[in-house]
């Protein structure tokens, strides 16, 4: 019997799947997203879209939907550390709104919980911002159906692939290493390596949903397939280069699979990783291999250091398979001669030995990084500090297209500091703030850091540099 569907995050990866499995079965469908992260490319015959923020559900929706499946909701477990603001808004105040507006309306609720609380024997729950709002949320949804009658069923994700996952900044792993592995770059692995994870395709999640949202009542519906990865292994079936990344916050070594009750509504798996992944290897063009070489900008740079150039030491000395070339002053006569302590990073230093050499950065640095970008094909180009440096680096992506992320560092955020970054934020294609303090100071500039573009082919490696830097240098502070 056909029936008026509502589906939050409709345009994401898992959403769309779902809507054209809805409307291909005769429901009304209707998408309400916000599209942080869904796309209108993403966009599917025969559903009406909404644009919006669930908190505002009640007058962008005003049918009483049979059945709502609430995807809609910030997915991400280690960029959630840096994001938690926005966890709140969408995770906790976004689905308190959806709550209400099925207790009000009389629907049954669907909800996608995150298979990230059953980690590490259930310790997985407080490892992140993420984790912890969507395990409480779970809890929120129970109650609901306690206090106020509410029908509900939850369900799990472990892990979904397929077609039209997310690389990116806010991207999955497969997804990833299959945009990698196309463009011959290196897959990126954050250490030990080891960690298991489920990986469920796309379809089979849908199947799940589906099959849970006609019959399914109470928690615990895991959809998931019982086969568990370790990361090094999903490489290994692509065959490709790895580069090991530093450890991160919140990345889990494991996790608990449990689908008996999805089983028992006769769901079960019917697509592998495997064979995903060998179709993409068999079937995809691989372009030449390219460096894993990275383009930096930095005022000055050892001996001459302060905390961020630290932090960059002890980033290269993680990273030995990636090349870094750095852009940077002489500044004192203590540098002249001073080779860089990572083996892997080649100095190219510009001036005559004194301060005033940083005002000449911009254009003796450009002219060396110019030189530099003909000669070698950067992942992108990185201005440690929004400074000289980094406009010097501006001019390299002007001229030679090469993508540019700037980080803050450990700069304190005066006026004049602002007023420049106003200046290089419409320029620069990434700006990352590494202290809550920063981005308090920069609340006016929130909305022009928020729409970040893409850095091409090493947005995902730029993504990974910038945590981890951001991570070293946050631990040299609590040390101090």
């Amino acid at each position: 019997m056909s029936k008026t569907i509502l589906v939050t995050g409709g345009a994401g990866f898992v959403g769309s799947h779902l809507c054209e499995r809805l409307v291909s079965d005769g429901h009304k469908v209707i998408s309400l997203d916000n599209y942080f992260a869904g796309s209108r490319e993403n966009h599917v015959a025969g559903v009406e879209y909404r644009e919006g923020h669930t908190k505002d559900i009640e007058t962008l929706i005003p049918e009483s939907p049979d059945l709502v499946f609430h995807l809609g909701e910030y997915s991400r477990v280690e960029k959630s550390f840096e994001d938690i603001e926005t966890v709140w808004d969408l995770n906790k105040t976004g689905t308190f709104a959806v709550l209400e507006f099925v207790r009000r309306r009389g629907s049954k609720i669907v909800y996608a919980g995150s298979s990230t609380k059953f980690g590490d024997e259930g310790a997985g729950r407080d490892q992140s911002p993420y984790a912890w709002a969507k395990a409480t949320n779970t809890e929120l949804v129970r109650n609901y159906a306690s206090w106020f009658g509410v029908p509900y069923a939850i369900t799990y994700f472990y892990n979904v692939y397929g077609p039209r996952e997310r690389s990116g900044s806010y991207g999955t792993v497969i997804e990833i290493f299959r945009q990698n592995y196309l463009s011959g770059r290196p897959l990126t692995i954050t250490a030990p390596g080891t960690q298991k994870r489920n990986f469920t395709h796309v379809l089979d999640i849908v199947d799940g949903l589906v099959l849970v949202g006609e019959e399914g009542e109470g928690d615990e519906y895991g959809l998931g397939d019982e086969r568990a990865y370790e990361i090094k292994e999903v490489a290994e079936l692509f065959g490709a280069p790895v580069i090991m990344l530093p450890e991160r916050a919140g990345n889990r070594m494991g996790s608990s699979l449990e689908t008996s009750r999805s089983r028992a509504l006769g769901w079960e798996p019917k697509r592998h990783l495997a064979e995903y992944i060998r179709e993409i290897t068999e079937q995809g063009t691989v372009e030449a291999p390219k460096e894993n070489r990275i383009l930096v900008f930095t005022t000055t740079f050892h001996p001459i250091a302060g905390p961020a150039e630290e932090a960059l030491c002890t980033l290269m000395e993680q990273l030995p398979d990636v090349q870094f070339d750095i852009v940077t002053t002489l500044y004192s006569s203590k540098a002249k001669g001073v080779a860089c302590p990572a083996p892997n990073a080649t100095v190219h230093r510009v001036g005559w030995g004194t301060p005033f050499d940083k005002f000449l950065l911009p254009l003796l640095g450009g002219g060396v990084a110019s030189t530099l970008a003909q000669t070698h094909s950067y992942l992108f180009s990185w201005s440690v500090m929004a400074s000289y440096g980094t406009l010097a680096a501006l001019s390299v992506r002007r001229d030679h297209k090469l993508p540019l992320l700037v980080t803050l560092a450990d700069q304190r955020l005066g006026w004049h500091e602002r007023l420049f970054l106003r200046l290089i934020l419409g320029s620069a294609d990434q700006v990352h703030t590494s202290t809550v303090e920063q981005g308090r100071s920069l609340g006016s500039l929130a909305r022009r850091m928020s729409e970040r573009r893409t850095l091409g082919a090493g947005d995902a490696f730029a993504n990974q540099i910038r945590f981890a830097y951001s991570v070293i240098l946050n631990a040299q502070k609590r040390s101090i």
